[in-house]
């Protein structure tokens, strides 16, 4: 069983939105650093935002830029990702990862390559079709 668990992916109409949640099974999330990835058919992974221990450092792919928010909600024990004007091109599975950084000093970006990740999801697919 996956100790990360996506959530809220579904179908939705060109111009909709979803919003995905991240949530630990056996952890807090507060001790990690968490990213958003995609991968769509015959496409490789795609990263898509991430945010900090600390959730004061957030970034995202410029192709996402102005329409995705990420945000942590403690009390839930998820990072969520809200997904507003959606278009066919965010067809995809997305994933969540997870990267443990307690006690560590925050850098200027919490975008991390992959293979610094100690926890992955299992994917949610989100397709986007009229």
């Amino acid at each position: 069983q996956s100790q990360l668990v996506e959530s809220g992916g579904g179908l939705v109409q060109p111009g909709g939105s979803l919003r995905l949640s991240c949530a630990g099974s056996a952890f807090r999330l507060d001790y990690y650093a968490i990213g958003w990835f995609r991968q769509a058919p015959g496409k490789e992974r795609e990263w898509v935002s991430c945010i900090s221990l600390s959730g004061a450092i957030t970034n995202y792919a410029d192709s996402v830029k102005g329409r995705f928010t990420i945000s942590r909600d403690s009390a839930k024990n998820t990072v969520n990702l809200q997904m507003s004007t959606l278009n066919t091109e965010d067809t995809a599975i997305y994933y969540c990862a997870a990267a443990y950084r307690l006690g560590r000093f925050e850098q200027a970006t919490c975008r991390m390559p992959p293979d610094e990740y100690d926890y992955w999801g299992q994917g949610t697919q989100v397709t986007v079709s009229s």
